[in-house]
């Protein structure tokens, strides 16, 4: 990321206008000081605009890694830049809610654009009989559901497993399965 000098962009501030009236008409200082005038012009446009560079919709493109580095976030360069702009600008909301369902549910749906349903294998269990007999371990697997939040739009199922695999505690193994649509209700038994 560099800042350089921009022709024809003018200071806001022209030096030769700030100095002494007794250099106001030195043809010397006067060319000396708008030569300056145009090394500084974009530094003090950065600074006046500086707000537009700590804000992910209106940083420039090149500014978005070192802003997603304050928020400690990765946005693949590769993604589009209104991507990596709705990364950094969530990106706190979003590490909230790292290692959660939610969080998962939200990164998906943020990066890959798909609907997602997480079943988490691991954790504990329990009973509320004493003595009553073990239940089963868990599977230790993660088991995520995905499908697109638009018809006719594919899935990267690579992606998505990457994503997952990244926000999986290590004790789980991720599988990612992709449906057409959602998910059916369950099958309701009983009169």
């Amino acid at each position: 990321m560099t800042r350089a000098a921009i022709p024809g962009l003018p200071s806001r501030y022209p030096i030769g206008e700030l100095l002494p009236a007794l250099y106001a008409d030195d043809d010397l200082a006067q060319r000396f000081t708008a030569g300056l005038d145009t090394v500084l012009a974009p530094v003090l446009s950065t600074l006046d605009n500086l707000p537009a560079y700590f804000d992910p919709a209106l940083a420039p493109a090149d500014f978005l890694p070192w802003l997603a580095s304050w928020v400690g976030v990765e946005a693949d360069p590769a993604w589009p830049v209104e991507l990596r702009r709705a990364v950094v600008a969530r990106a706190v909301e979003l590490h909230r809610w790292r290692g959660t369902r939610r969080g998962l549910v939200e990164r998906l749906r943020l990066c890959c654009g798909v609907h997602a349903d997480v079943r988490d294998g691991g954790g504990a269990t329990w009973s509320a009989e004493a003595g009553a007999a073990l239940p089963p371990p868990p599977t230790g697997e993660l088991l995520v559901r995905v499908w697109p939040v638009r018809e006719g739009v594919a899935v990267d199922a690579r992606h998505v497993l990457d994503i997952a695999t990244a926000s999986c505690p290590v004790h789980l193994i991720c599988r990612v399965e992709v449906l057409p649509g959602p998910p059916g209700e369950p099958e309701q038994t009983g009169s």
